[in-house]
């Protein structure tokens, strides 16, 4: 029986949502950014095509984004509260560094697109457990822009691309909070012949 590594376990059930707008500095150095991509690299990867990609929004960029943004989510959204425009405002301002994930799958002779989905999928996941290890917390975020061409575009999307998520990391500002968690009953079933 493989000895269990409960520091690991502890990992995986205390991760918590801290919203992206209760995010604050200090972010993460350029040193934990590069522990945390590393670590959400190492993810299940039939084929080794490596079918995911990361974007940093960070630092003074991060103001000059979201004054991009603004103008194009007023003209998608002509009847947004004003709450809900400045909300927007800051979707990149607020958080210390946001990481968009990128899944960049396309048809292969042998590896479903599904597949490669689900690989940018977990690097995303090992990216919120990465800032979880390292004392931030995190949101996964996707929302309009993910979606809307010309704001996906200007947030780096490539053609034939599509955003797993945007992924908000800084110092919670709020203590965790959790959610009801589903009964192991309802999501489980074991099969029998």
């Amino acid at each position: 029986m493989p000895t269990p590594n409960e520091a690991a376990l502890s990992l995986l059930e205390t991760r918590r949502t801290i919203a992206a707008l209760q995010l604050a500095e200090p972010g993460p150095s350029d040193a934990e950014i590069r522990r945390m991509i590393a670590a959400a690299s190492r993810v299940p990867d039939h084929g080794k095509l490596t079918p995911w990609r990361f974007v940093l929004y960070r630092g003074a960029a991060r103001a000059v984004l979201d004054e991009k943004l603004t103008p194009i989510f007023r003209a998608r959204f002509p009847g947004a509260p004003e709450g809900k425009v400045l909300v927007e405002a800051q979707r990149f301002s607020a958080p210390p560094l946001t990481i968009g994930v990128l899944s960049t799958a396309a048809e292969h002779v042998k590896i479903p697109v599904w597949e490669q989905e689900l690989s940018a999928g977990a690097a995303t996941m090992n990216l919120m457990l990465a800032a979880h290890a390292l004392g931030y917390a995190a949101q996964w975020l996707s929302g309009w822009c993910c979606y809307d061409d010309e704001a996906a575009a200007l947030l780096g999307r490539k053609p034939g691309e599509r955003f797993a998520g945007l992924v908000a990391i800084g110092a919670p500002t709020v203590p965790p909070v959790d959610r009801p968690r589903p009964a192991f009953e309802d999501v489980v079933t074991e099969w029998s012949a």
